[in-house]
């Protein structure tokens, strides 16, 4: 073997749009309709133009008028056309029709599918940057009876009608392209949506897979690879496990929003929700049904210790789901970024409930350096006409006093700017809360878990402490990696306290003012200050 060879980085030589159609149109046992409504008839144009459709095409169709459309796939509740509802309405009536006129008898390896879409363009105006749905439905083996099924959403970036008409073109092939060729690696049919595409041009910010061979994908894995390949910004789903798509949830609703990492879900997190709900439903046009509440996580939160843990994730998941709740994760570390993308699709009330410690962060301007115009500019997107910080208090770990808005301690540069805020009615106190829960702490209860302690069950949820147990849940977590994580560790400005265990195994020498530790073969010097007293037994270190 040559060097050149020998020292090429691997790669995947990705086929063309016209190989790809090709393909397909070579296949005899491929066949169907497209149904293309508001981008003209770009995804079926591809199969045309590579030649031998006819033995793969059916039919190609687009009811533009929407008096025809009705006609003939029926009126939407909400009036509107580009929707899931529309476009499953599309993908049902074009198979049924298929079934009825193709008689398998004669075609017995026939595999029927049929691609739809439903999607507006931008406008002359260009305010509406323009979006769609898109789906396919698709037999893999020839007397399948239950059809599997792709269904995603998209977003288009570009400003000009005609080249969101053929992005919407390429992803349609590249869907029904995956769909044959690569439904047994889901994960990789996402990667592949995008060939031949920019991913500036585009965002995919909801997918479901369905169907007998898609029966071990779970959906929320999905809405995770959307995120960690920088597809979208944020996913939703809810207590199903089924992905739904942001902007139809939160389109004109209010919003109730708690960060945390729900590791796992306990007593502490419920009550600050109910208690800040509580609140939130007395505001001015706030009420239950136009109120959507959210528990969310952050990339970074499950990136905290590494990469992703997708049974980590999961178990957080079913937590949450089993309580009934609709979760977020998202890729915005500031709350600002939040609330900017909350304003995307409502200007109804916004509500964020956040412990002391969070508002802490908030009002430090370390985090808003990248910014012109500094904290100033975040908190004005932050703290926006309708939004409100709904804050539950915490116990001073010293004193054991009750900390809350009166005599929280920011930073002194920071005391006007967080008085004219509170002044202001942005910043509301719960006061009706359980100060029982203010000792519970996530990590405290993850460490009794994977020691198999006695006493964590009372910390959480009803019922939660059953699941655990039933699924085995967090029992092979490393606490004293998720406890102290030395990989990140550079990197943290110790501003809050963190609290590890040490043994006197891991020093490796001691000065007067300093102290090497070697910690499975990661070297950390001069992190701490403290007498060396402390480290002749386990003890808990307060890093500064």
């Amino acid at each position: 073997m040559s060097k050149i060879v020998f020292r090429e980085s691997e790669y995947e030589l990705v086929p063309s749009i016209q190989d790809k159609t090709l393909r397909i149109n070579l296949n005899k046992d491929i066949y169907g309709s497209f149904a293309e409504i508001g981008a003209g008839q770009e995804t079926a144009r591809h199969f045309f133009r590579a030649g031998g459709a006819s033995g793969t095409i059916a039919k190609a169709m687009s009811a533009y008028d929407k008096s025809f459309s009705d006609a003939i796939y029926g009126t939407e509740n909400d009036g509107r056309y580009v929707t899931e509802s529309r476009l499953r309405k599309m993908l049902s009536h074009e198979t049924n029709l298929l079934e009825e006129r193709i008689d398998k008898s004669q075609n017995p390896d026939y595999l029927f599918f049929t691609y739809a879409n439903t999607v507006a363009t931008i406008d002359f105006s260009k305010r509406y940057k323009g979006h769609g749905w898109l789906g396919i439905k698709f037999q893999l083996e020839p007397n399948q009876k239950v059809y599997n099924e792709i269904i995603l959403h998209v977003r288009f970036k570009q400003n000009e009608a005609r080249l969101q008409q053929e992005t919407c073109g390429i992803v349609g092939v590249n869907l029904i392209y995956g769909a044959f060729y690569k439904h047994y690696e889901p994960k990789k049919l996402l990667k592949y949506l995008y060939d031949h595409i920019d991913k500036d041009t585009l965002e995919i910010d909801m997918i479901n897979f369905s169907g007998p061979h898609f029966e071990q994908v779970d959906n929320r894995l999905m809405s995770l690879q959307l995120i960690k390949n920088n597809m979208t910004e944020a996913v939703m789903f809810g207590p199903d496990g089924n992905n739904l798509l942001p902007a139809a949830l939160l389109y004109k609703k209010n919003i109730l929003a708690l960060r945390g990492s729900f590791r796992p879900v306990t007593r502490l997190n419920i009550d600050m929700l109910n208690k800040s709900s509580e609140i939130f439903m007395t505001e001015e046009k706030v009420n239950q049904k136009n109120t959507e509440v959210i528990f969310e996580i952050t990339l970074d939160n499950l990136k905290a210790h590494g990469d992703i843990d997708e049974k980590d994730f999961i178990a957080r998941a079913d937590l949450l789901s089993s309580l009934g709740h609709t979760v977020m994760i998202s890729k915005f570390q500031e709350y600002y970024k939040l609330v900017e993308y909350f304003h995307k699709y409502t200007k109804n009330r916004i509500g964020l409930t956040m412990g002391l410690n969070n508002l802490i962060d908030v009002f430090d301007d370390k985090y808003y350096r990248h910014l012109s115009g500094g904290i100033l500019e975040a908190f004005g997107k932050l703290f926006f006409k309708n939004v409100k910080v709904y804050l539950y208090p915490m116990k001073d770990p010293k004193t054991g006093a009750i900390l809350n808005s009166d005599n929280i301690k920011v930073h002194p540069r920071m005391k006007d700017l967080y008085k004219f805020f509170k002044h202001n009615g942005k910043v509301k106190d719960i006061e009706d809360f359980d100060e029982k829960n203010l000792d519970i702490f996530s990590r405290e209860i993850l460490q009794k878990i994977a020691d198999n302690q006695p006493g964590w069950e009372e910390m959480l949820p009803e019922g939660i402490a059953d699941i655990i147990k039933e699924k085995n849940l967090f029992i092979n977590i490393k606490v004293s990696e998720e406890i102290f994580p030395w990989k990140n560790i550079l990197s943290y400005e110790f501003k809050n306290l963190i609290r590890v265990i040490l043994s006197s195994d891991f020093i490796d020498y001691m000065t007067n003012d300093s102290i090497s530790i070697n910690y499975k073969g990661c070297t950390m010097k001069s992190i701490v200050f403290f007498p060396h007293e402390l480290f002749r037994t386990p003890y808990a270190i307060g890093i500064n």
